[in-house]
């Protein structure tokens, strides 16, 4: 297979039916997206994966995404998006951390053919045993592979190191730009854990990585097989963290991103984090996985379903 030119920020070559190089990607993804819907629909209700799943890069979603909705309507705009793989986060409703209410939303997901393959993000305020296990419990109790932690201390990374081996659970630090007292960039994070247990990492949170001046994709290259998480996300401007867009609208070197992932042979998920309109989100992730579905396609990677 031919390697596709990678399109820049703002590329705009007209092409002969007038349209940008942009609008044709997206329009593109947005008709695959149409012509998956009914399926999508007749998935769901059977119980089959999501149309990424099997692929070599797989999509899922952030919880946090619809954080000011109720689980049941966040399974219902899953249902309609067709993803039924979820990094779920103690938001509303969505995995509370109090046992029975987290059985209670486990047998929800059940029940709508949603699998939770992460949580995060999880924080590790307590350099205390019985703090850190309740977290790993919490997770081993959801059957999730994945944490994704928040801000912890470098002096409590080798107890947590500890209950990683203990649960076989992975740690997956997420950077949170500039403004994390510790973690700026993936980068600090593959520093501080390259001796510990191969099962601690990161989770690259694309957004948070560019306004630390890092390169996003050269930090996938470099995290390998630490990396295993990604939250993706869009932004106008690398330095303003406002600036945020839909997946496509944005500067973010998405073909890129995604041939960096395939390169290290990425195993984990491209989880959407759509931040903005917290109120009205669909819009914006409809158009975001539409995005992301259509340069999936264009590396060769096609959806099922």
């Amino acid at each position: 297979m031919s390697k596709l030119r990678q399109l820049q920020p703002c590329d705009e070559i007209p092409m002969k039916n007038g349209l940008s190089r942009r609008d044709f990607v997206r329009s593109g993804a947005l008709v695959a997206a149409a012509l998956t819907a009914s399926k999508a629909v007749r998935a769901a209700a059977a119980g089959h994966p999501s149309v990424d799943e099997g692929a070599p890069i797989r999509l899922g979603l952030a919880s946090y995404t619809f954080r000011n909705f109720s689980r049941a309507q966040m399974i219902g705009f899953m249902k309609q998006l067709n993803v039924f793989e979820l990094n779920a986060k103690d938001v509303k409703d969505h995995l509370p951390a109090d046992l029975q209410e987290e059985a209670t939303a486990l047998a929800d997901y059940a029940a709508a053919g949603i699998k939770l393959h992460a949580a995060g993000t999880i924080y590790f305020p307590k350099d205390e045993d019985a703090d850190i296990r309740a977290k790993f419990e919490y997770c081993k109790r959801a059957g999730i592979a994945v944490i994704v932690a928040g801000d912890p201390a470098l002096e409590t990374l080798p107890r947590i190191e500890k209950f990683v081996r203990e649960y076989d659970i992975r740690l997956a630090i997420h950077n949170h730009g500039p403004e994390d007292r510790l973690w700026h960039s993936p980068l600090d994070v593959l520093s501080a854990v390259k001796s510990m247990d191969p099962r601690i990492g990161c989770c690259i949170d694309v957004g948070h990585t560019v306004r630390a001046g890092t390169d996003v994709v050269q930090a996938i290259r470099e995290a390998g097989p630490r990396l295993f998480n990604v939250h993706m996300k869009d932004l106008a401007n690398f330095q303003s963290k406002d600036s945020q867009v839909a997946v496509g609208d944005g500067i973010m070197p998405m073909q890129k991103i995604f041939e960096a992932l395939r390169a290290i042979k990425y195993r984990g998920f491209v989880d959407l984090e759509y931040e903005i309109h917290p109120d009205d989100s669909m819009p914006g992730v409809i158009s975001s996985f539409a995005y992301m579905r259509g340069v999936l396609a264009g590396l060769g990677y096609l959806s099922h379903g």
